[in-house]
């Protein structure tokens, strides 16, 4: 009989082993998160939780995206003039970050509440006439600070089954960016030129399309083609390019806009992305409250707190402190000038795709550091801590499996495992922008405070249904 050993966690022991000839197996165990093991055992007895979270997988995967208008944000989710939406969390101006405060100040100066960026700082210190409230509360994303104000233009997703809608503005391109919290002129410039112009064009040629554009489809066709979906968008960009083109020349506009348009967006890589952005949110919003789902329908991070939402508890917030991505950085730039992660964009992330599609984009690698072999390791990583794949979005390298989808707090919580994100860094200072881009994770100690929570409201429903 031929003997063998089987090795758990300590990869050091295995090779001594299998250096002297001896078939090793090697099991990759990890203990749970620290004091999660009673909550998870409450939450593994839940009774809904397998066919709540079939059920909420079901549902996320059952949305088709679809592009169906563009909207001044006015309109779109009825932001009002003080009102401004922002990535993440909820947050005070006293507790925002430096790009968030930034964005915050440019957008103030953009609407005329302010006639400088130093005078929105005094605006949002009284705080009487100016609202702060998260994209997602607004069916919204955005990324990096995500601020929105009324008068920017937003796109409109769709899904035709439901009628359901989600939202995100338009992209302006990477460097100094308001979005990084960047507040310079020709940054107010371009913005008032994509109101004034490039909004009504991308209006008129969306509504002109022979038929909408399919985000879901182009999702699917982008990860065939090197694209992730977060921090790599060239194919998706220029897949929109070609299926709004036509309607965008066709339209009876200035030639001369329209040809701006063109350049506009085929030189930005990543315009695609606030097209992806909702498309994902969309799809998520459909798993929502669902109870006993222990599905997380939101990952999010305004650059002071990161924070999640879960199926199975409504629109309760667990958060904690952002983290500095590692990766990358650009010119002179290096890690005591980034801010901790923020944005919305790893709403791709939750939907599977971002740091999840690793493997579809191994180019991406040299925009945010590692490896080819990381980005196929950690796909497969991703694997483990979520309920399912999603055949729409496949990896071919990985003979054509689904993008890991559903990410599971009792998995994260009893793996140790944390859900990999591809993200840009902003400056910390206010003004700077766009400093790198990289790789980050939430912080551990959310995951078991939305366990806690499952484990109190699984406790609930036990005790109501025994007899008093």
């Amino acid at each position: 009989m031929t003997e063998s050993v089987v090795s758990v966690g300590i990869d050091l022991l295995a090779q001594a082993v299998a250096d002297q000839a001896a078939p090793v197996f090697r099991v990759d165990w990890r203990p749970p998160l620290p004091d999660t093991e009673q909550d998870l055992a409450t939450v593994a007895l839940d009774p809904l939780r397998p066919d709540a979270n079939a059920r909420a997988l079901e549902r996320v995967l059952g949305v088709q995206a679809l592009l169906v208008d563009v909207l001044p944000a006015h309109e779109a989710v009825g932001l009002e003039r003080g009102e401004f939406l922002h990535a993440g969390p909820p947050i005070t101006w006293e507790r925002a970050s430096g790009p968030l405060r930034g964005a915050l100040m440019g957008g103030a100066v953009l609407e005329g509440l302010v006639d400088t960026p130093d005078e929105a700082a005094a605006l949002f210190e009284g705080g009487l006439h100016v609202r702060l409230e998260p994209c997602h509360h607004r069916r919204s994303v955005g990324p990096m600070a995500g601020v929105v104000t009324p008068s920017m233009w937003m796109f409109v997703l769709e899904d035709p089954a439901t009628g359901a809608r989600a939202h995100c503005t338009l992209n302006e391109g990477l460097g100094k960016v308001l979005r990084y919290g960047a507040y310079a002129p020709e940054v107010l410039t371009r913005l008032r030129w994509m109101g004034d112009v490039l909004g009504p064009l991308l209006q008129r040629a969306v509504r002109a399309a022979a038929e909408p554009v399919d985000a879901t489809a182009i999702l699917g066709q982008m990860l065939q083609m090197g694209d992730e979906a977060h921090n790599r968008n060239r194919a998706g960009t220029l897949m929109l390019l070609r299926d709004l083109g036509p309607a965008l020349v066709s339209s009876g506009a200035d030639p001369a806009d329209v040809a701006e348009a063109l350049r506009f967006v085929g030189g930005n890589d990543h315009f695609f992305l606030n097209v992806a952005m909702p498309a994902c949110k969309l799809a998520l919003d459909a798993g929502r409250d669902v109870p006993g789902s222990t599905m997380v329908v939101a990952m999010s991070r305004n650059g002071t707190d990161f924070g999640i939402q879960v199926s199975g508890t409504g629109d309760e917030w667990f958060t904690g402190p952002a983290q500095v991505a590692d990766g990358l950085y650009l010119g002179d730039y290096g890690p005591d000038d980034a801010n901790p992660d923020i944005g919305d964009s790893a709403i791709t992330e939750t939907a599977g795709l971002g740091g999840f599609a690793m493997a579809t984009a191994p180019a991406i690698v040299r925009f945010v550091g590692g490896s080819v072999p990381d980005a196929l390791a950690t796909t497969r990583r991703m694997g483990e801590i979520t309920l399912g794949e999603n055949p729409r979005w496949s990896v071919p390298v990985l003979e054509f499996a689904g993008v890991p989808t559903g990410i599971d707090v009792t998995k994260v919580c009893r793996t140790g495992i944390l859900p990999q994100i591809n993200t840009g860094m902003a400056g910390r200072v206010a003004g700077i922008g766009q400093v790198g881009a990289g790789l980050v994770t939430p912080p551990e100690e959310i995951f078991p405070k939305a366990l806690t929570r499952l484990a109190a409201l699984t406790r609930e429903r036990a005790d109501a249904r025994t007899p008093s």
